[in-house]
C-alpha cells in the first residue's frame, strides 16, 4: 500500500485519524463518502480485533506482519467501488446501479457474522454490465480451526445464497466458497 492510496477522497491516514477521534466532531464529507465509509468499517474491524487479541495477551506471539498486511489489503480491496451493476427497472428512463464493492462489502459483512471466518476476497465473474445476468460469485475465506472448518464454509455460503437472492441485482448461477488460508484458533 503505497501512502498516496485513497479511499474515496480520503488517505488512509484521514480515515484513521477519524476514528481515532472517535468521529468527533462529525465529519460529513467522509461519511457521506461510500468508499471512505466502507473502510472506516473495515479499519474498526481491524481494531476490534488488534483490541481482543491485546486482552487475550496473544498480541506479542500471536499477530504477525502477514495477518495485518492481508486485514489491510481487503480493506484496500472493499474499499474501491468497482463496477456499475445496473439494477433490473421497468422504467426505461431510470438508471440503477449498485457497485460491485459494495456487493462486496455485504459479503464481508457476513462473514464477520460467522464465528472463525474472515473473508479474504470475493469475486463476481459474468455479465455485471447487463441487468438479471447469470453471475459466478467465488469468496476465498480464512477460517479458525477450533471448529469445523467445511461447517464455518458452509454458514458463509448459505447466508451469502440467501443474501444474494434477496438483495443483488443478479441471478446467482454459481457460488464458491474457497478455505484460502487457516488461523490457528486464536485469531478468529
Amino acid at each position: 500500500m503505497t501512502d498516496d492510496e485513497r479511499f474515496g477522497a480520503f488517505s488512509l491516514e484521514e480515515l484513521s485519524d477519524y476514528l481515532d477521534a472517535d468521529r468527533t466532531p462529525a465529519r460529513p464529507d467522509i461519511d457521506a463518502d461510500p468508499e471512505a465509509s466502507v473502510a472506516l468499517a473495515r479499519l474498526e474491524v481491524l481494531r476490534t480485533a488488534s483490541r481482543d487479541l491485546l486482552d487475550a495477551d496473544v498480541a506479542a506471539t500471536a499477530v504477525d506482519d502477514g495477518w495485518i498486511a492481508s486485514v489491510l489489503a481487503s480493506v484496500r480491496t472493499t474499499a474501491h467501488a468497482g463496477r456499475d451493476i445496473p439494477v433490473p427497472d421497468e422504467d426505461p428512463a431510470s438508471t440503477l446501479v449498485v457497485t460491485e464493492g459494495a456487493l462486496r462489502g455485504l459479503v464481508r459483512a457476513l462473514g464477520d457474522e460467522v464465528p472463525g471466518v474472515v473473508v479474504r476476497r470475493t469475486r463476481f465473474t459474468g455479465e455485471l454490465g447487463t441487468a438479471g445476468a447469470p453471475i459466478d460469485v467465488e469468496v476465498s475465506i480464512a477460517a479458525s480451526t477450533d471448529g469445523p472448518v467445511h461447517l464455518r464454509a458452509e454458514a458463509l455460503r448459505t447466508r451469502i445464497a440467501d443474501t444474494l437472492a434477496v438483495h443483488a441485482p443478479f441471478v446467482v448461477r454459481s457460488l464458491v466458497v474457497h478455505v484460502a488460508d487457516i488461523n490457528d484458533g486464536d485469531r478468529s
